[in-house]
């Protein structure tokens, strides 16, 4: 699968992509990551990209032209191109389950006020949002979207199975876990996981998995 992140600052992106799963995906070819400088679209002397807002208002918007040439010099028919954006749809493992079929994403990171709404507009196939707060740049947001579909294309993951049972992937969060030493600072690990019967501790799993659903997040038990 291949990934497009474009943005103003590609240098935000070292790091995050060379190191653990995402650096062996890379390293497979399960995953093609290119990152793209927007000033390099500007047809301005200086490589301006952004402007006033039309109507006033504090800050500045980046401009239609380049935002448009730069998705399009890349854009097939085959392309899904995402504005990581406060206002749009929520970011969920279920949307990245379903990028994750896309064969070729576009992810255009949000700055400054925003993204003339021409180029969003004429390039732009949907909007995503990872939460409900505002970030300095989409960056971030860019990496959290790759790093989140990324586990669902096949071999990335050691077991394929992980990224099924995650939490929410399900509707319930997932069931503590536990590993050596049984002791740990007066701490025991329960004695039901130490047992052995197997149906038993699915059992505990799914008890626990409910209980801190519903005391934590009971929204996601609607």
């Amino acid at each position: 699968m291949r990934f497009d992140i474009f943005s103003l600052f590609p240098a935000y992106f070292q790091g995050p992509f060379d190191v653990s799963i995402l650096r062996r995906a890379k390293e497979k070819e399960l995953i093609d990551i290119r990152l793209f400088d927007i000033r390099d679209f500007s047809k301005d002397k200086q490589r301006r990209v952004d402007d006033r807002p039309f109507g006033g208002g504090p800050g500045m918007v980046l401009m239609a032209q380049p935002v448009v040439d730069a998705i399009r010099s890349t854009k097939s028919e085959s392309t899904h191109v995402v504005y990581l954006s406060p206002q749009g749809r929520r970011f969920t493992n279920r949307v990245a389950e379903e990028l994750s079929k896309k064969e070729h994403l576009i992810l255009l990171c949000g700055h400054y006020e925003g993204i003339d709404q021409r180029a969003v507009d004429a390039v732009v196939d949907e909007e995503i949002s990872i939460g409900d707060y505002v970030l300095t740049n989409g960056c971030v947001a860019a990496i959290i979207l790759v790093d989140a579909i990324a586990r669902f294309i096949p071999g990335v993951l050691g077991k394929e199975e992980s990224a099924q049972l995650d939490t929410f992937h399900l509707p319930l969060f997932e069931a503590p876990v536990y590993t050596r030493p049984e002791e740990f600072e007066g701490r025991v690990v329960p004695e039901i996981l130490r047992g052995g019967n197997h149906k038993k501790i699915q059992k505990w799993k799914e008890k626990e998995a409910l209980d801190k659903t519903m005391r934590v997040r009971p929204d996601l038990l609607k």
